[in-house]
């Protein structure tokens, strides 16, 4: 038995073609891949050949699983199951005159799983039977916090070192989802050598055929995600791609994609700001409803070729309605609604809060997750205080997880060599910023949001309920408050947020260090009263408290000064 890498195993190819070859082995949810070599010549196997595999289980139940191209005469197909058992497999080629391609059968055995992650231990990640939340396959809870490494396939992020360090950092603050793009980026023009990787671009010019070489790189990264616990969400390509490739080519760019990975514990996003148009085009931005049209027929291949139904959405430009539902003409090929929000401050708050409830109310009912808001030091200047306070905007309305971005990272800004201009007409020749990744890594940012994760995690978090009467300014605040109060006072979505469990658990979100009352409590009742700093991760007691007859309570804002969370547990 071979082993490439802790969780690929196999034990050999489909011999040479013979037919009844190949036996493999692995564990529950750990992908096997079986290697199969062609026996005759295809002049340009990738456009001219399709390889399925149909792997049957003892109870009959039947799979046909998408093989890829691995170059030349190669191809390879990946399966993973979580029930243990001996699978029955054989190869269906569209090419039926070849041996080593068609009819070649064999068998998987399929062992309990032994080791600690969570990714095979519990599962992949789906969308739960209520679908509000994620939950692994065995049921287990997934609270979603993402990073965003839009460009992370990209040689301007190191193997192993630079890839390694982020992971490890990631790991280490709670991040179990890295939201990264298969090779067709955003703002660069096409074959731009700044998204090439170690071994060049993923597709050959004029996009005639894929190339493999790109993929067994990014396999190595993507694998290596994996194995820390971090859930790759692959976003298939950029929306200003469809109207070069077309249709038909970015299906067999996503068919690819799904060949090779969909076995593996991975989301899948079908394009990077779909309703986008490239940014030279004379009517950018704006919302474009032919590539909604073009990327609607990607995302309904994607759902009827991907045989292991791995979660699916596509992420919106913050144009118009800030939603997946919007970049779509079937919002019921989605399993979640990935939002994209404005990069803003305070002009942000109204329309982030706006757009989560909207989406948890909308129906069909889909998970919310903000995908894309207010990336820390974007154009190295976006506060800190407004990347945080969108996490607990979001997850205080509804959300069930969030990803957050950092400015350096998404593009991969190295130490004196940035990623450089967006093409836009109007970027400055240093684009978005020039923080390096390895200082973006290290900004405060990223801790908040793994303190955020861990207050949710010691909550019932699954069943919150976004409560958006449950709290308010006290009388006098901020009305009587000069300067920035006139921001809060005249809009009610900058109120103090609240989410609980109906009267006996409440949590709120304050943006502001001012006094707030708490409403819809238990009247006459004792509660106890917990501060928490979503800036240090600290809680501090301080309760209990006691309600009045109408079931409300007044709180004052901690000394600290800035935004401020209060969690209330009736006694």
């Amino acid at each position: 038995m071979t082993r490439i890498s802790p969780w690929v195993v196999w034990t050999g190819a489909a011999a040479a073609g013979a037919a009844g070859g190949a036996e493999a082995r692995t564990a529950a949810n750990v992908p096997a891949e079986i290697t199969f070599t062609a026996q005759r010549e295809h002049a340009d196997p990738f456009n001219a050949i399709t390889l399925d595999v149909v792997f049957t289980a003892a109870d009959g139940g039947r799979r046909c699983v998408p093989a890829f191209w691995a170059g030349g005469g190669a191809w390879k197909v990946r399966y993973a199951a979580p029930q243990t058992g001996t699978y029955r497999w054989r190869s269906i080629c569209s090419d039926a005159s070849d041996p080593g391609l068609h009819g070649v059968e064999g068998t998987l055995e399929i062992g309990p799983y032994t080791g600690t992650n969570p990714l095979y231990q519990h599962g992949p990640v789906g969308v739960a039977a209520d679908r509000r939340h994620f939950e692994h396959a065995d049921g287990t809870p997934f609270f979603w916090l993402g990073d965003t490494w839009w460009m992370g396939l990209c040689h301007r992020l190191r193997w192993p070192q630079d890839v390694q360090t982020l992971a490890a950092d990631r790991v280490a603050k709670g991040f179990n989802v890295i939201q990264i793009v298969a090779g067709l980026y955003p703002d660069m023009h096409p074959f731009d050598p700044r998204g090439a990787n170690e071994a060049g671009f993923p597709w050959e010019a004029e996009y005639a055929r894929i190339r493999p070489e790109y993929f067994d790189a990014a396999d190595i990264r993507l694998q290596y995600l994996v194995d820390q616990g971090l859930t790759p969400c692959i976003v298939g390509a950029w929306g200003y791609f469809l109207p070069w490739m077309g249709v038909a080519k970015l299906q067999a760019h996503w068919r690819y994609l799904i060949a090779r990975y969909a076995a593996w514990p991975v989301i899948w996003c079908t394009a990077g700001e779909a309703n986008l148009p490239w940014y030279l085009a004379s009517n950018f931005p704006c919302d474009d409803r032919e590539a909604v049209h073009g990327w609607t027929e990607v995302l309904r291949y994607v759902r009827a070729t991907d045989p292991f139904r791995r979660p699916l959405t596509i992420h919106p430009t913050a144009i118009n309605r800030y939603t997946a539902r919007n970049a779509t003409d079937d919002a019921t090929l989605l399993d979640f609604d990935m939002l994209q929000t404005p990069h803003g401050q305070r002009e942000a708050v109204p329309i982030t809060v706006q757009a989560v409830r909207e989406s948890v109310a909308a129906a069909p009912v889909l998970p919310v997750i903000n995908g894309e808001a207010a990336y820390e030091m974007l154009g190295d200047r976006l506060p800190t205080e407004w990347t945080r306070a969108m996490f607990w905007l979001c997850l205080m309305n509804g959300a069930k997880g969030h990803t957050y971005g950092a400015n350096g990272i998404w593009q991969v800004n190295r130490r004196n060599q940035p990623h450089g201009p967006s093409p836009t007409a109007s970027s400055p020749p240093t684009g978005y910023g020039v923080i390096s990744w390895d200082d973006a890594m290290n900004l405060p940012g990223s801790h908040h949001m793994a303190y955020g994760k861990r207050f949710f995690e010691a909550l019932p978090w699954v069943d919150l309920q976004a409560l958006p009467d449950g709290a308010a300014w006290a009388d006098t605040t901020p009305s009587e408050t000069p300067g920035d109060g006139a921001w809060y006072r005249d809009n009610p979505l900058f109120a103090p947020q609240a989410c609980g469990l109906d009267d006996r658990l409440r949590a709120i979100y304050v943006l502001a260090p001012w006094p707030i009352v708490v409403r819809a409590l238990r009247p006459h009742a004792t509660y106890r009263v917990t501060h928490f700093d979503p800036v240090s991760g600290e809680r501090t007691p301080a309760g209990p408290a006691r309600t009045d007859a109408a079931g409300e309570a007044r709180f004052a804002a901690p000394t600290h000064g800035h935004d401020w969370v209060l969690q209330l547990e009736v006694e």
